[in-house]
C-alpha cells in the first residue's frame, strides 16, 4: 500500500510538472512522425494480467508493398532515437502508473508472446507490478543479455524496498543524462527473446 501511494503521488506530481514537455513532445511527434501520437501495446503486468501500455510513438509507420511494416531500423528516425535515448517516449507510462497497471520501479513489461518462454525463475518477474524503470535498466538496460536482465529482475522481486526504489529512480535520472545501454549491439533496441537455455 505504501508503494502504491508513493507511485500514485509521484506519477501525478510528475504529470503536472512535465505538462509543458508533454505538449512540446506531442507537437513534435505530430510534425515529424504524424499520427497517432501514442504507441499502445498489450503487455503482461502483475501476475501476467494483460494491460495496454502507453508510450510516445518513436517510429514511422512505413510499410512494404504487401502492407507489412518495414524493419525497425528503416522506420527509426533521428528524432525517434532522441526520444528513446532521453526516455521522453516513456512519459505516457505515468498514466499507466496512475491506473495501477504499472509502478514507477519494477521489471520492464515485455511482450505477451514471451510469457510461455520463461522458465519458472524468470516468470517470477511478474510477482510485482512492472515498472517504468527497474534494476535491470540501471545495470545495463538493453545492452545486457536476456539471462542477465531476468536475473536482475528476479533479484529486485526478492529485495524490493522503498529505499531501493528511491535509489533506482535517482540512478535512472543519471542514466538518462549519460544515455547508456539504449540498444543492443546490431539492433535498434534489443534482439527478440527466444527462450532461455537454463531451466
Amino acid at each position: 500500500m505504501i508503494k502504491r501511494f508513493f507511485d500514485f503521488s509521484i506519477a501525478l506530481f510528475a504529470i503536472l510538472l512535465f505538462t509543458p514537455i508533454f505538449i512540446i513532445v506531442i507537437f513534435l511527434i505530430r510534425l515529424k512522425l504524424g499520427s497517432p501520437i501514442l504507441f499502445t501495446q498489450s503487455r503482461p503486468g502483475l501476475h501476467g494480467r494483460i494491460f495496454k501500455m502507453m508510450k510516445f510513438r518513436s517510429m514511422l509507420d512505413d510499410k512494404d508493398k504487401q502492407g507489412n511494416l518495414l524493419p525497425d531500423n528503416l522506420r527509426m528516425t533521428k528524432f525517434g532515437m532522441f526520444l528513446r535515448s532521453t526516455s521522453l517516449d516513456e512519459l505516457p507510462g505515468l498514466f499507466n502508473v496512475l491506473k495501477g497497471d504499472m509502478s514507477l520501479v519494477g521489471p520492464r513489461p515485455l511482450l505477451v508472446q514471451y510469457l510461455p518462454l520463461y522458465n519458472k525463475k524468470q516468470a517470477r518477474r511478474h510477482n510485482v507490478r512492472p515498472g517504468i524503470t527497474g534494476w535491470a535498466q540501471i545495470n545495463g538496460r538493453n545492452a545486457i543479455s536476456w539471462d542477465n536482465k531476468f536475473a536482475l529482475d528476479v533479484w529486485y522481486v526478492d529485495n524490493q524496498s522503498f529505499w531501493l526504489d528511491v535509489k533506482i529512480l535517482l540512478l535512472t535520472v543519471k542514466k538518462v543524462f549519460v544515455r547508456e545501454g539504449i540498444s543492443a549491439e546490431g539492433h535498434v533496441t534489443v534482439e527478440p527473446f527466444k527462450g532461455s537455455k537454463n531451466d
